[in-house]
């Protein structure tokens, strides 16, 4: 079992960055993929960002790319999310992912552990 754990959460003006950081621990695995969604109230989970786990492939869904940048630090076994130019569109509860053994996806139902989600709120 891979427990994920999201910090860094909170309430930001538009147009500021914040910093999220997803911790797995447990079972860990050195091939794989490890991602964030996001869902806003009344809305389905969303993809955001992913890696692979040696880090050098990333995928980015159009609404972010450009803003946002996900990396991994594999000797803590630990994904980043670093938000910039966030808008009032992007406030959702943040969700890290983690898929053992394939390449990176966008697919929420391809992703086998998730963490308890971290509130990101931008005010205008």
């Amino acid at each position: 079992q891979v427990q994920l754990v999201e910090s860094g959460g909170g309430l930001v003006q538009a147009g500021g960055s914040l910093r999220l950081s997803c911790a797995a621990s447990g079972r860990t695995f050195s091939r794989g993929a490890m991602g964030w969604f996001r869902q806003a109230p009344g809305k389905e989970r969303e993809f955001v960002a992913a890696i692979n786990w040696s880090g050098d492939n990333t995928l980015y869904a159009d609404s972010v790319k450009g803003r946002f940048t996900i990396s991994s630090d594999n000797a803590k076994n630990t994904v980043y999310l670093q938000m910039n130019s966030l808008k009032p569109e992007d406030t959702a509860v943040y969700y890290c992912a983690a898929r053992r053994y394939r390449p990176i996806s966008a697919y929420r139902n391809e992703y086998d552990y998730w963490g308890q989600g971290t509130q990101i709120t931008v005010s205008s």
